[in-house]
């Protein structure tokens, strides 16, 4: 039974790390397999719903590990905003060594279906409130109020998906750097005023 899982994990791995760097349309079924090294009734097998269902399925597994990430991360520090920096120096550092969205962000492939494949898109819109609302849990631990913890936790997630996407395209760190600094502003002068 654990080869079956195996096989099941290697496809849907391999599917959810190409969905990350080259989207849904530039990732072929062919492509998954041959990534996966697996037969390509072993697809149709664990996913009979085919690239749709794979796809669906490499979402869910990428904001898990998305989420583990974060919140490995926001758990190392007590301040909120130690805590939210250094998520973000944590992305750098990966889109440093890697230059690649693994792990780091859903946008490309919630761009890319978000008109087309309605399950894609909520699961997409699932996954950044999941995001989100870790922020917003970590600001209120903070003593943010509720309402400024949820609203902040939208404005840190629409920061750093928009800094994902400039750095990525730069290829240079500048706009994570540069919302990283502003988030601190931003999160003190809330601190300040309480």
């Amino acid at each position: 039974m654990k080869n079956k899982t195996d096989s099941r994990e290697k496809i849907l791995t391999a599917a959810a790390m190409l969905f990350q760097i080259k989207g849904y349309n530039a990732t072929g079924l062919n492509e998954i397999l041959k990534e996966s090294d697996s037969p390509k009734g072993s697809l149709y097998y664990y996913f009979p719903g085919g690239k749709e269902e794979l796809a669906l399925e490499a979402i869910k597994l990428t904001n898990k590990t998305i989420q583990r990430r974060l919140q490995n991360t926001l758990n190392e520090y007590s301040n909120s905003i130690e805590a939210i920096q250094a998520v973000i120096k944590n992305i750098m550092e990966d889109l440093k060594n890697d230059g690649k969205l693994k792990d780091i962000s859903l946008s490309l492939i919630a761009l890319e279906t978000y008109l087309s494949i309605e399950p894609l898109r909520k699961a997409c819109e699932s996954a950044f409130l999941d995001i989100q609302n870790m922020y917003t849990k970590k600001l209120i631990e903070s003593g943010f109020s509720n309402e400024a913890a949820q609203e902040l936790g939208l404005f840190i997630q629409v920061m750093v998906e928009g800094a994902i996407t400039i750095s990525v395209t730069e290829k240079n760190p500048n706009a994570l750097l540069t919302v990283s600094k502003q988030i601190g502003i931003l999160l003190n002068s809330y601190t300040k005023n309480k």
